[in-house]
């Protein structure tokens, strides 16, 4: 029997190194699982299928590391990804674990803080240029405050801003065939962030030096955290023309950061994720930012991998079923959702539409069956359509 949704690397499916090598460490309770080689961990998401990895500097070289032991480690790593045809479409930086960014790092209030993570950077960039990754996403894990009046919002967003410009700077004047991503997210490990939401940050990007060169890279658990509908906030990313790279995973609304599973929970809001991704042929990565549950041992770390992809594939499947159901199909006709894409200015322009005559009592009076249309959607997921 056929598996259809068996995944492959032309799928674009990506994990992070941070992903499949998590230890199950959390707040309450130490490693449960061994670390993971990440040349190991090439080689086994290349044999489910898989596109590509990711990773942060400190995943693939140990922040202590020699040149030397920094040259030997990334010649492994690039035999395995030659091994297996696997790549590393993107790369970021750990700017969050160590303690000399406990107060922030691009908005540090130490100046020399600041020079420290963006010197750190930098070097994280030549790593990802070296592996072939086109996309830096960058995500201010301890860009926040939890104590207001240490920290002046306007002038940390100044630092912030010139942080993301040095950046583009150093990209530019090394040659790389590199843009950088932006990650949203409301809160954790501070206790409030900065560019909190996908709409914070599309604003952020308006007042850097070299906009052009800077997009989103919005994240499910982040959007959801704060009970926002992810795929808005990716269709807007997209609207804006801002979509770079995704991060994708499992969430509830009110919850800490769970990272959970593709699918796992916010089921409905894949869904219309998914759909929107396959509907739209956006070209990117499905990149998976997700953590085993802490209950695995190594081999349901693969379990997971596994599941992440599996999940989308049928969430892709269903969305097809969506574009093909006849029943469907009249549904939306009712709701007349195609009348959306039909301009509001008619020929004539404002003028004829300030001497039209609807007629406002038929228009008040009309249905558009959302109930009817959102159980068929409900059928759909539920798997008797």
């Amino acid at each position: 029997m056929i598996d259809e949704f068996l995944p492959k690397p032309e799928h674009r499916f990506t994990f992070g190194l941070w992903t499949v090598a998590n230890r199950g460490r959390d707040p309450f309770g130490s490693e449960v699982r061994p670390a993971l080689d990440p040349v190991e961990a090439v080689h086994r998401l290349a044999e489910l299928g898989a596109y590509g990895v990711n990773l942060h500097d400190d995943d693939l070289v140990p922040f202590e590391a020699s040149p030397a032991e920094r040259d030997r480690i990334v010649e492994r790593f690039t035999a395995a990804l030659a091994e297996t045809g696997m790549t590393v479409p993107m790369a970021t930086t750990n700017l969050f674990s160590r303690p000399v960014f406990k107060e922030g790092a691009f908005t540090a209030n130490d100046p020399r803080v600041r020079r420290f993570a963006v010197a750190k950077t930098c070097r994280s960039i030549d790593l990802g240029a070296e592996l072939g990754a086109t996309t830096y996403v960058m995500w201010g894990g301890r860009e926040g405050v939890e104590a207001d009046a240490a920290k002046d919002v306007r002038a940390a967003l100044d630092r912030y801003k010139e942080a993301v410009d040095l950046c583009c700077e150093h990209i530019t004047t090394q040659g790389y065939d590199l843009r950088i991503a932006l990650e949203p997210k409301p809160n954790e490990p501070r206790g409030d962030m900065l560019l909190p939401t996908v709409g914070h940050a599309l604003a952020f990007i308006g007042e850097l030096d070299r906009p052009e060169m800077v997009g989103l890279n919005p994240e499910f658990a982040h959007e959801t955290m704060s009970g926002l509908s992810f795929h808005h906030g990716v269709a807007q990313a997209m609207w804006h023309g801002k979509l770079f790279h995704i991060d994708l995973n499992g969430q509830r609304i009110g919850k800490f950061d769970q990272d959970f599973r593709f699918g796992s929970e916010g089921i409905r809001d894949a869904f219309y994720l998914v759909k929107l991704l396959e509907d739209s042929g956006w070209d990117g990565m499905r990149h998976f930012d997700a953590h085993p549950y802490r209950t695995e041992d190594s081999d349901g770390v693969w379990d997971f991998a596994r599941g992440c992809m599996r999940t989308y594939l049928i969430l892709a499947d269903k969305a097809r079923r969506f574009r093909d159901d006849p029943e469907i199909a009249d549904a939306l006709m009712h709701a007349q959702a195609a009348g959306l894409s039909v301009p509001t200015t008619p020929e004539g322009g404002l003028a004829a539409i300030i001497g039209g005559a609807e007629d406002e009592a038929a228009l008040a009076a009309q249905g558009y069956g959302h109930e009817r249309l959102d159980q068929l959607v409900t059928e759909l997921l539920l798997g008797v359509r």
